[in-house]
């Protein structure tokens, strides 16, 4: 399986949006600072994501959250509750 995934900064409250094929190893790579993007911005929570079984969907729909506008705001509306900064 392959996830694109949205984690929300303790620190920041900004949402990070990205994919993999390991969540568990990923996240923990995130929140162990093994990730130069963000590692500034630690902790973070997992919010969101979506499993896909082709790595080219995952792949297309994390590049759609991150380039369009629309598709993240949707996204975003969606998951707004968990996303507020009093459940993170």
């Amino acid at each position: 399986m392959f996830y694109v995934y949205v984690l929300v900064s303790k620190k920041d409250g900004k949402l990070y949006i990205g994919s993999t094929n390991n969540l568990k190893k990923r996240f923990e790579m995130h929140n162990d600072g093994k990730v130069e993007s963000t590692k500034p911005r630690r902790p973070f929570v997992l919010v969101y994501y979506e499993a896909y079984a082709d790595e080219s969907d995952a792949r297309k729909r994390e590049s759609s959250l991150k380039k369009r506008g629309q598709a993240k705001y949707q996204l975003c509306a969606r998951i707004k509750n968990s996303i507020a900064p009093n459940n993170t």
